[in-house]
């Protein structure tokens, strides 16, 4: 009888081992595919933003033809930041980008037909607005992180996630000095 009351609470035990496993494994789940579909909203502004730049690369162009550096190292940045790269790349190139951007918007100030520009206006303005929704995703993806890493990191569903290959993911951050935003209004 000892046994029989030994073994069903072995049983039992097992159980609700298992049934916490994967509680865990579910939970680890769903902040990962958090923090993946937040990385694709992040994806989705960053390539609205490229999409931006060639037309006001173009329209700066018209005025200020002789300034090629600043619009080549615009184009460049804007290349270089492509697709396929890790948050923390990413956000390095990005960086560059937004430094490629800043000196791009200061020429503005020497050529003011420029800053009358009603499609240097209108781009300008749309280019704002990303910058916002940049930052809005900016802000939801490092908090799905923030979560994701902690159920990674902490005992005991750091045994789960050991086990089911779960690993913490980077923050998607300004690089390096790049921490003041970018002011596109003149």
């Amino acid at each position: 009888m000892n046994a029989l009351i030994v073994l069903g609470v072995a049983v039992v035990l097992v159980i609700v081992l298992v049934w916490w496993a994967l509680a865990t494994y579910n939970s680890l789940v769903k902040a990962r595919t958090q923090v993946e579909a937040s990385w694709a909203q992040i994806d989705v502004q960053l390539k609205r933003r490229h999409s931006l730049i060639p037309n006001l690369v173009e329209t700066v162009k018209g005025y200020a033809a002789h300034e090629r550096g600043t619009l080549a190292d615009v184009v460049a940045a804007r290349n270089a930041a492509g697709g396929g790269l890790d948050p923390a790349q990413r956000a390095q190139a990005e960086g560059v980008l937004t430094q490629a951007l800043g000196r791009l918007f200061a020429l503005a100030e020497a050529y003011p037909d420029l800053k009358a520009n009603q499609n240097f206006l209108q781009l300008q303005g749309e280019l704002g607005g990303t910058e916002e929704k940049i930052a809005y995703a900016r802000q939801f993806y490092n908090s799905a992180v923030q979560t994701y890493n902690q159920k990674v990191q902490t005992v005991p569903s750091n045994i789960v996630a050991g086990v089911g290959g779960f690993r913490a993911r980077p923050y998607f951050e300004a690089a390096g000095g790049e921490r003041a935003d970018i002011n596109v209004r003149f």
